[in-house]
């Protein structure tokens, strides 16, 4: 795995997770668990570890994690209360 198949894994993954937000909020279970199974397969490749990056590339990972991570937070927004009444 080369740096461009690395920021290509992680911007995948960022629009997965977006669209997976964009899903939670609608109530979209179906395309969430779709999605999120797709985000799985695309993370498949990081499992083994991926290169290190420097500079530009190295910015643009930490730019896509944090979106990443943005994106988990909101889509938990969404979920965490809906399981706990679920679980209630």
């Amino acid at each position: 795995m080369n740096s461009t198949d690395v920021l290509s894994m992680y911007e995948n993954i960022a629009g997965l997770t977006s669209k997976m937000a964009m899903a939670a909020q609608a109530s979209d279970w179906t395309t969430l668990g779709r999605l999120e199974t797709q985000c799985a397969v695309q993370s498949v490749a990081a499992i083994g570890g991926v290169p290190a990056l420097e500079g530009n590339a190295r910015q643009r990972k930490i730019d896509l994690l944090k979106q990443i991570m943005a994106n988990d937070r909101a889509i938990r927004d969404v979920t965490e209360p809906w399981m706990g009444r679920l679980n209630g």
